[in-house]
């Protein structure tokens, strides 16, 4: 992989990887436009060191209240709302975790279509119009319940699925249950710290297994843009969502399915 290709890559990641259009999609149309070879699994791992440093930084005072309180709250201690909130993280992951073990050989031979990927960005996004179109959304991510966590959980694993978009689903299935739509928002952002995480490590435990050589100064221009590009999506995103609503991210997933359908024609 060349400069350039890194470089827009990781800027493109970073931008898609909480906003509701898919990563995944805009990996796999970008190389395709561009006649570009596959970016590699350390590049991926970069990216995603980006983004989790992105969403650490950008909720770092909310992810250190809840990782105190919930340390308070292991058996015997103190129950608070953050500590809830840290325990839904918790939980909500457990889903996605589960389905992403058992199911792995299936997505990576099976699911990383290009044919899968413009479908799930257009069912999804739409999807996602309906949702947004709820009459009612009052509810914080402070009030959600177990039954409404797990079924945020259980919509989340369906992000494993390419061109689904993790942040696009959740945030749906937060709006189905009657969240704002900056909370479902947040629990989205959130949610993703674990999940990235954990993908990072077994992404990690894969490249360790596999005689590849890696350039890491390289890398860590991908870990940097693709940080700063995520930090600059999560500040905008959640300052205008309430203003704009889903429309324009659902347009945008029925363009960008419909032009990768054409490609793929």
């Amino acid at each position: 992989m060349d400069i350039m290709q890194l470089m827009v890559l990781a800027i493109v990641q970073g931008l898609t990887e909480f906003l509701p259009i898919s990563s995944s999609a805009h990996l796999i149309l970008v190389p395709l436009l561009l006649k570009w070879p596959d970016q590699g699994l350390a590049f991926d791992i970069a990216v995603h060191v980006g983004s989790l440093i992105a969403v650490l930084g950008y909720f770092r005072v909310e992810v250190w209240s809840m990782l105190q309180a919930w340390l308070q709250s292991l058996p015997g201690g103190e129950s608070s709302a953050n500590s809830r909130l840290a325990w839904w993280v918790i939980l909500g992951t457990l889903p996605a975790v589960l389905v992403g073990y058992l199911s792995k050989d299936i997505i990576e031979t099976q699911l990383r279509s290009p044919w899968v990927v413009a479908i799930t960005t257009i069912v999804f996004g739409l999807l996602l119009w309906v949702a947004d179109k709820a009459k009612s959304r009052q509810k914080s991510e402070y009030q959600l319940s177990l039954g409404n966590v797990l079924t945020i959980g259980f919509f989340q694993a369906l992000a494993l699925i390419p061109g689904t978009s993790r942040s696009g689903i959740t945030i749906t299935a937060g709006l189905l249950l009657g969240m704002t739509r900056r909370a479902a928002a947040r629990f989205s952002f959130l949610l993703s710290i674990p999940l990235i995480l954990a993908s990072g490590l077994l992404q990690t435990q894969d490249l360790l297994q596999a005689p590849i050589a890696v350039d890491w100064s390289a890398l860590s221009l991908a870990v940097l843009l693709s940080a700063v590009s995520a930090g600059f999506c999560i500040h905008f995103f959640l300052r205008l969502i309430d203003k704009v609503g889903m429309l324009p991210f659902v347009v945008y997933r029925l363009l960008l399915g419909g032009l990768l359908i054409m490609l793929l024609i």
